[in-house]
């Protein structure tokens, strides 16, 4: 079942439950894999990471701002989003993907990062963002 099926019978689930803020979440996400599936994307875990990004930093905007409330919701709706994305990464599992990219990269410099970067994130496969890879990138390259 992709992504969008499963959000849609959510919603559904989410309305008999009469879980009002659930239901509202949720259809934000089926609009935005609907939106993606119109315009012939169909990447739906790029969509999904995109979502959950733009969440925390709305989370991180409004908490900076003191609305304690609004950071709540949207902290709310990227718990939602993770839902339906892979199970992430431990910090030891991206470990061992970035030593073995860098080895097969043959790199030992900050200046070789995009080449471990280029290998490693189709490994990676979206179960890890893309600044938490590259931190151990750098880390691992020595910076």
């Amino acid at each position: 079942m992709s992504a969008l099926e499963q959000a849609q019978e959510d919603v559904r689930t989410a309305m008999k439950a009469g879980e009002r803020e659930r239901v509202s979440a949720l259809r934000l996400i089926v609009d935005s894999l609907q939106k993606d599936a119109k315009l012939g994307d169909g990447d739906e875990l790029a969509v999904l990471q995109r979502e959950r990004k733009k969440r925390i930093e709305a989370a991180e905007a409004y908490e900076d701002a003191g609305r304690a409330e609004q950071a709540a919701a949207e902290r709310f709706e990227a718990e939602l989003i993770e839902a339906y994305l892979p199970q992430q990464l431990s910090d030891e599992e991206l470990s061992s993907l970035v030593a073995a990219a860098v080895e097969e990269t043959g790199a030992g410099e900050q200046r070789q990062m995009g080449q471990v970067m280029s290998a490693l994130m189709p490994k990676v496969g979206g179960r890890a963002d893309g600044k938490r890879v590259s931190a151990a990138v750098r880390e691992a390259l020595g910076s």
